[in-house]
């Protein structure tokens, strides 16, 4: 019935024909682009799955090749801080000739980028102009040893301490007594003032306390010695001293001053001002403080 109505209706077999037609020149076109591009996409899908599995592999390797160094630095007793420096240029420039290495193997000019990467030297320079500085003030660190990890430095003009847990190419990171992560600049470290508390074996402690005009004051400095004595931590064989220090508006200052090691600084410190202050009131020794006396006329 169907080819009944074809055969009378002309108009409706051209369509037919024409219909049938397009269709083969769809699919002939689809054919050459099939088999125009089709091995091109292939072959780089397959060149772009080698050079994820390359990157993959090299990953591994430079972080093979780091431990390798920094074991070798280890045995050769070389600082934490210069292993930690060398860490990161290491795995900077071992990244950057993988990534070269990967871009030529899918056709990238590395040539070119090199030379475009050479003729912006000046730019790149400028614009990271800061990270440059720090990288520098990273080697003057490294050589001239201000201070190592594990140190306690104060950045004074900061006003930041803490303890050095990493020196890096570009930064150097403190952890602060309350825990807290403090990241300083290497170029900026490099050119302040900085104290290294934990630079020597021993520290001295200084204390200033000050006593009432009308007290005691042999009674005063004999119970501070005896303090000093009866305090374990205290570097016996070192000086110890209380003198009056200064005699000022209210009070006789006295300076009470003992050696420590640097690591029991703090606690051999607040425990002798809470047994200073204990033992003063004991023996009836007061501790001035500023008083306001304010008379009324009738």
């Amino acid at each position: 019935m169907f080819l009944a109505t074809v055969a009378d209706s002309p108009e409706l077999a051209t369509q037919i024909t024409e219909n049938i037609e397009n269709v083969t020149q769809q699919i002939s076109k689809t054919q050459e682009y099939l088999d125009k591009y089709l091995p091109v996409a292939i072959g780089f899908g397959i060149r772009l799955l080698l050079t994820v599995l390359l990157f993959l592999v090299g990953s591994r390797l430079i972080k093979l090749v780091r431990k390798i160094v920094r074991r070798s630095m280890e045995r050769a007793g070389a600082d934490v801080g210069v292993m930690q420096f060398m860490d990161s240029l290491i795995k900077l420039l071992l990244y950057f000739l993988l990534i070269m290495f990967l871009a030529d193997g899918i056709g990238v000019d590395t040539t070119s980028v090199m030379a475009l990467v050479g003729s912006a030297g000046l730019t790149i320079g400028l614009a990271f102009q800061g990270s440059l500085s720090n990288f520098a003030g990273g080697v003057l660190i490294l050589l001239i040893k201000p201070f190592k990890v594990g140190d306690y430095i104060i950045y004074t003009s900061g006003n930041l301490e803490g303890k050095v847990t990493k020196i890096e190419m570009f930064y150097t990171t403190l952890l602060t007594v309350d825990n807290k992560k403090v990241v300083i600049p290497n170029g900026t470290l490099s050119n302040s003032s900085l104290i290294n508390v934990t630079a020597e074996e021993k520290r001295r402690i200084d204390i200033v306390v000050g006593i009432g005009y009308t007290a005691n004051l042999k009674l005063a400095k004999e119970v501070c010695l005896r303090l000093l004595e009866e305090q374990p931590a205290v570097m016996q064989d070192q000086d110890k001293m209380v003198v009056v220090d200064g005699l000022a508006d209210s009070a006789v200052n006295l300076k009470i001053c003992c050696w420590v090691r640097a690591e029991d600084y703090w606690t051999v410190r607040w425990d002798l001002m809470e047994k200073i202050k204990t033992a003063f009131d004991e023996n009836g020794i007061e501790i001035p403080f500023n008083q306001l006396d304010v008379n009324l006329k009738q």
